[in-house]
């Protein structure tokens, strides 16, 4: 009888990584359990894999030259790739998905969180190539989680991340979605449009964009009656005083030096949030 079970090929040179991987997946999917780049490339040469999962550090090389290789050729170009990261840093959760991850798991991993998001992306991916949908699509317009446990959902407080830049809204959304219900939005003059269909519980606006600044979406917000209090906090490269000053002057109650780690993005939310 043939073998239909999915295959994943797992990387990361620490060998409790990989086995403990091996223990949750094995269950379900054909797990290859690699210690480095050049392992996972010889095994190329014989299998190709529904999905790898891939550590960011490894000795040899790390995971977003892997990565870049992967992409550059048409035979695994579309199989999706979930980094392993010990520490969700969001520049290198930007830097991945500008080159093509679909998602990160922060070690160590735990069960039922690992499971979930291994189903998630091969069962798109399936989705996808069935209506002949690219992998790669860029992440465009906002972006709330599809989650079939729609009571769990709507229990979560909102949160409305506004930057020009995809990666970063796709790194905002991955990095929060767990605890939040995230929309992220990369065109801020659709703003106003979007506010009146939903009702977020703080704002994340990026201070420099092409066509309207943080400071510009501050007086919209507050031109809606629900929104006169939300906390707004500024994601930005500059953290000069009189920045910092004015934007607490216009309203923000805090800010966020770019580039940020996942966890101060975190606590920085979990203080001002209603």
């Amino acid at each position: 009888m043939k073998n239909t079970r999915k295959k994943i090929m797992m990387v990361d040179d620490n060998n409790a990584v990989l086995q403990m991987g091996k223990e949750l997946l094995r269950p379900t999917y054909e797990v290859y359990p690699l210690p480095s780049a050049e392992k996972l490339f010889e095994a190329l040469e014989k299998i190709t894999p529904d999905l790898f999962l891939l550590d960011i550090k490894m000795p040899d090389t790390d995971g977003f030259e892997v990565l870049k290789r992967l992409k550059a050729d048409e035979r695994f170009a579309d199989i999706p790739v979930i980094f392993l990261t010990g520490s969700y840093a969001v520049e290198n959760a930007v830097k991945g998905f500008g080159l093509g991850a679909v998602d990160y798991i922060t070690k160590p991993f735990r069960n039922p969180d690992f499971i979930e998001c291994v189903e998630k992306h091969l069962n798109k991916s399936e989705e996808d190539s069935k209506k002949g949908v690219h992998k790669n699509a860029p992440f465009v317009g906002f972006h709330d989680k599809d989650d079939k446990d729609d009571k769990r959902e709507e229990e979560k407080l909102i949160i409305l991340a506004v930057d020009d830049s995809p990666d970063i809204l796709k790194a905002l959304h991955t990095v929060l979605q767990n605890t939040y219900k995230v929309y992220t939005l990369s065109k801020p003059e659709k703003l106003s449009e979007l506010l009146q269909k939903v009702t977020p519980n703080l704002f994340l606006l990026d201070y420099k964009m092409p066509e309207l600044t943080g400071f510009d979406l501050i007086p919209i917000i507050r031109e809606f009656e629900q929104h006169k209090d939300t906390p707004i906090i500024f994601l930005t490269g500059d953290t000069t005083v009189d920045r910092i000053t004015a934007a607490l002057g216009m309203g923000a109650c805090d800010y966020v030096a770019k580039p940020f780690k996942g966890e101060l993005l975190r606590e920085k939310i979990a203080k001002h949030i209603l």
